[in-house]
């Protein structure tokens, strides 16, 4: 049985490599841009991962590692939404919220640019981890831990979009981590200048981040942070 398993999916990879070598070529395009919805680039992601021979063998129970992206990559665009159904609230309030914005000239993406009232600009990156046997997110000898995985180095890519947001809007930017799943000890962890807090103390959180602006606001921040950073491109045609 297991090898018919090999020998059907062997069959479909190579059936796909037929068709992409034998598919017309594609003309650059421009990209078509997103509507700036949560998550919407996770999700584009993960369709792109889920090609017809990945879905056969996920259908015949194979595990591939392009599976494996694919779900961490749709499980990341729900915790995105999740975070953008909490904070979007705060429009109410006066906020500017942006949602999957592009990070130019790169691949990066921005999850949430959260712009209050008073001009304190919060960029809020969305963490959507395991929560099973109890996987708690701590901070242990200067380390981030997730269960007993050392993750700290996933901090880097939230602090360079900080600094690079920073640059482009020429005002400072605070960085944060909204923890969908596993819950924080403590309830709130700072490491690295960067606040981890759990996704249902999002909008609180943020808000009172956003009461007191602490420098000179530039002209039409939020205008200019709409523009400056585009909504992600989520697919070419």
């Amino acid at each position: 049985m297991t090898s018919l398993l090999i020998l059907a999916a062997l069959a479909a990879w190579l059936y796909h490599r037929h068709q992409q070598r034998h598919r017309p070529p594609v003309r650059a395009t421009r990209p078509v841009r997103g509507n700036g919805e949560a998550g919407a680039s996770a999700a584009a992601r993960a369709r792109e991962l889920r090609t017809p021979g990945v879905q056969l063998a996920t259908s015949l129970g194979i595990p591939t590692q392009r599976a494996a992206l694919a779900d961490r990559s749709d499980a990341g665009a729900e915790g995105e939404r999740r975070t953008a159904a909490r904070i979007d609230p705060l429009r109410q309030e006066g906020w500017t919220i942006l949602h999957d914005r592009a990070l130019p000239p790169g691949r990066a993406n921005l999850d949430h640019l959260a712009i209050s009232p008073s001009g304190v600009v919060i960029l809020a990156d969305t963490k959507r981890w395991s929560a099973r046997n109890c996987y708690r997110v701590r901070v242990v000898n200067g380390r981030l831990l997730h269960g007993g995985l050392d993750v700290t180095t996933r901090l880097g890519g939230l602090l360079h979009e900080a600094r690079t947001v920073s640059t482009v809007l020429g005002t400072p930017v605070v960085p944060l981590i909204v923890m969908d799943g596993p819950p924080v000890e403590g309830g709130e962890l700072t490491l690295h200048g960067i606040r981890i807090v759990p996704a249902d103390r999002a909008c609180t959180v943020i808000r009172d981040m956003g009461r007191h602006a602490t420098t000179k606001v530039p002209p039409q921040l939020a205008a200019r942070a709409a523009r400056l950073f585009p909504p992600y491109p989520e697919a070419t045609r």
